[in-house]
């Protein structure tokens, strides 16, 4: 069983994809996000650390339309069209994970939507924390 996740605050699918998907057990995949604006729909301005903070607020939109937080992540997948850019998204991307932040894949890629300079997806996973 599988439930689309649909919010305003983060920009609308532009193809045949959902914004997310809650599927049961409490898993929750959250497709990849470029820098768009959801008010505006234009990517925004600026350089990799206004693009990253953009990609991991629309993220945190979808994943609240679900009752989740960042806080409930397992795992990302961050693209950047320049591994140059790794030190200033990480620094970023570090505020948005601050206590034990998820497993992670970052690869550099020739080139992503709307020519964006990074896109992130994630996975997460409801209850995630359990005892031990």
């Amino acid at each position: 069983m599988k439930r689309e996740i649909v919010t305003k605050l983060a920009p609308k699918a532009i193809g045949p994809y959902s914004q997310g998907i809650r599927s049961s057990g409490g898993t929750i995949f959250a497709s990849g996000q470029i820098p768009i604006d959801p008010a505006t729909g234009e990517l925004v301005a600026g350089g990799i650390a206004e693009q990253t903070e953009r990609v991991l607020e629309n993220l945190k939109a979808v994943l609240e339309a679900d009752e989740c937080s960042l806080e409930d992540v397992v795992k990302t997948t961050v693209y950047l069209k320049n591994i140059d850019d790794f030190a200033a998204m990480n620094t970023v991307y570090a505020k948005y994970f601050p206590s034990c932040p998820p497993a992670r894949v970052c690869v550099e890629v020739a080139r992503l939507p709307k020519d964006a300079l990074i896109e992130i997806d994630c996975i997460a996973f409801e209850g995630h924390n359990f005892s031990y």
